[in-house]
């Protein structure tokens, strides 16, 4: 019977292309003659337009009626009938082929409630519709009895699609709880009302309209989960969910439009299976731009790893370097630890560890700092081999180190009387006059020293109150080379990692790091511009930076007066040299390096500042010696 139908569906579908090829050849001129026989119907054409009689005479038609005609035929063949015929009206909605049948079939909960294949979407959306054009013009009831149903669940002739095969058996009355609705028990439900009113309305605005109905649906359908007391059953959930679609759908059937619409929407509640997930091709890229984000950071983690493998360990400086830099002792482990003791006397923190109190079995105290472990090794380099260069009486000197057991130790001359910033800043402590001019004029001395150097331009980096040390006689010494960077003898710049202290660091070499002497330059300016006021530079603070320049360039150009600069603790202040040096360092802060003076210049002006003070200071000696003689003469004179 099967093929026997098929084999007649292609007959009449040669039959259709026949007719519509001969019509478009003759203009739709000829006429057709349709004659009945006692074992079917004949098709005769007249070829000079006029009617042909036959033992029956038959009705005459155009060309495009007959195409008409035949199709009809077509799509009564669509569905294949039981020996007892299905009683849903299954022509007036025919099923549509899918190409989701061919391939993996994957699985998908259609509205919400029925696990099938993406195959059967169709086959649910055809057999529900009918269903609800037999409930709305039968009984009501809006499944069938399994006898009914059996006689409707033959397969599709154009796919293979069946009830079987789409597991919808049952979908039958006695089923379920809910396979027992009719429309009229469903139409009192509330919720039902709800669903029917918000389905019934879509609006320009498809996406919103159809989201407030498919929420809708949901929330009848779990009323009626609910009213049964059959919440968390699969089956119920079934049964309820196409009850309530097809419910809806009875009561929209003589709406073409709304009807299409209201299935179109239902694709919104369907949810796939775990395995085959749907997704917005946004999501999709962005999922993907994570994934490759992710791939490219891992990668460059192994390329780091893969090149810092074959590098030997910086936490250990080799044998070979440590011989040249000469002049160095090469302390021991146990020298180190003899040597800072079980106290650990802390000193303070430089730019790369810790520094802590140390004697030597001489009986000379020494400072000792620990590099960080997780601190890099150019650090220790950096102040090794420049350290191990120099030697200068305002310079720190660095008397050994230590590379032992994974540690790092740097071992200094000790001194005594901590760093400038514990001196000026202090409020119970004032740092006379004279001291004051001496430490910038030594400091300028330095700082010449290292700008001079015979290999090329030292540049410190890290010129700061906190980095320059004090012995016993307050004589400053310039430390922590950690940070310094030697320009070679054809370098006038170079372009670096920009590192330093905020609110001492040049703006030009944090906002380009291109570094220049000029950059120390900079930071020598800021240190004197505290030494003459005793203010601060709060690190990370750059507008107490900016106050304080501005403020000095200020009284420099005579805005305000100089008084308004001067440290007010400050007793026997020479205001020539005052002026002097407060002119030099708001020269030495100008925004560009270009406009900033060299270190010799430098030197020069704080040179005389420091001459005129000690003459000051010759002055005073002999003005108080003298005044002394005469009082004692007047004291052993006779009245």
């Amino acid at each position: 019977m099967k093929h026997f139908l098929l084999h007649l569906m292609h007959l009449v579908a040669d039959l259709v292309f026949a007719v519509s090829d001969y019509c478009q050849t003759h203009q739709n001129t000829s006429k057709w003659t349709i004659v009945d026989f006692a074992v079917g119907k004949e098709l005769r054409r007249n070829n000079g337009g006029g009617l042909v009689k036959g033992r029956d005479n038959g009705s005459v038609f155009t060309c495009s009626t007959i195409i008409s005609k035949i199709k009809s035929i077509w799509n009564t063949l669509e569905w294949k009938p039981s020996p007892t015929a299905c009683v849903l009206n299954l022509t007036s909605f025919p099923f549509e082929p899918t190409g989701r049948c061919i391939g993996t079939q994957n699985k998908v909960q259609i509205w919400d409630s029925f696990k099938t294949s993406l195959c059967c979407q169709n086959a649910l959306t055809v057999l529900s519709k009918a269903l609800a054009q037999h409930a709305r013009d039968g009984e009501g009831n809006i499944f069938l009895d399994d006898a009914h149903w059996k006689n409707c669940s033959g397969p599709f002739l154009r796919q293979s699609v069946s009830v079987q095969s789409c597991r919808l058996s049952d979908l039958v009355q006695g089923s379920s709880r809910c396979s027992g609705l009719s429309l009229s028990i469903i139409r009192q439900e509330q919720t039902y009302q709800d669903a029917l009113k918000k389905c019934s309305q879509f609006n320009s605005s498809f996406d919103d309209s159809c989201q407030t109905c498919t929420a809708a649906i949901t929330t009848a359908r779990d009323n009626l989960l609910d009213l049964f007391k059959a919440k968390g059953k699969d089956s119920e959930k079934k049964l309820c969910g196409v009850a309530t679609v097809t419910s809806i759908a009875a009561e929209l059937m003589d709406d073409h439009s709304s009807v299409e619409d209201f299935y179109s929407c239902l694709y919104a509640l369907d949810v796939l299976d775990p395995g085959y997930i749907r997704m917005k091709y946004s999501l999709v890229k962005a999922i993907l731009a994570i994934l490759i984000a992710t791939i490219g950071i891992m990668l460059v983690v192994m390329l780091i790893k893969y090149a810092t493998k074959n590098k030997p360990d910086p936490k250990h400086v080799q044998t070979k370097e440590i011989a040249t830099w000469s002049g160095l002792y090469r302390f021991s482990r146990a020298e180190i630890d003899n040597a800072i003791g079980p106290e650990r006397e802390f000193l303070g923190r430089g730019s790369a560890g810790h520094v802590y109190k140390g004697t030597l079995p001489s009986g000379q105290h020494v400072a000792i700092k620990q590099i960080n472990k997780n601190t890099t090794s150019d650090s220790f380099t950096r102040e090794v081999e420049g350290l191990s260069k120099v030697r200068h009486p305002n310079l720190v000197c660095l008397f050994g180190c230590c590379t032992e057991g994974g540690e790092q130790y740097l071992v200094y001359e000790y001194c005594s009387e901590g760093n400038l910033a514990q001196h000026l800043l202090k409020k119970d402590n004032v740092l006379p006059w004279q001291k004051r001019v001496q430490i910038v004029r030594d400091c300028a001395l330095a700082l010449r020293y290292l700008h001079h150097h015979i290999d090329g331009c030292i540049v410190h980096r890290d010129i700061k109150l906190t980095n320059i040390l004090l012995t016993g006689d307050l004589q400053p010494k310039l430390s922590d080379f950690g940070l310094a960077k030697m320009l070679g003898m054809e370098e006038s710049k170079v372009f670096t990692d920009v590192r330093g202290t905020i609110g001492y660091m040049d703006p030009e070499y944090m906002s380009n790091a291109k570094l220049t002497c000029a950059s120390d330059i900079y930071s020598f300016g800021i240190v004197a511009l505290q030494l003459l006021s005793g203010q601060k530079v709060i690190e990370l603070d750059l507008d107490a930076r900016d106050q304080l320049t501005r403020k000095a360039k200020d009284v420099s150009i005579g805005k305000r007066p100089l008084t308004d600069f001067i440290d007010s603790r400050l007793n026997g202040v020479n205001y020539v040299d005052f002026e002097s040096i407060l002119q030099v360092a708001v020269l030495c802060v100008a925004g560009s390096s270009n406009g900033r003076p060299t270190i010799d210049v430098v030197f020069e002006e704080m040179e005389k500042a420091w001459k005129n003070t000690i003459a000051d200071m010759k002055g005073r000696r002999e003005m108080s010696s003298s005044a002394t003689s005469q009082s004692r003469l007047a004291e052993v004179m006779p009245v």
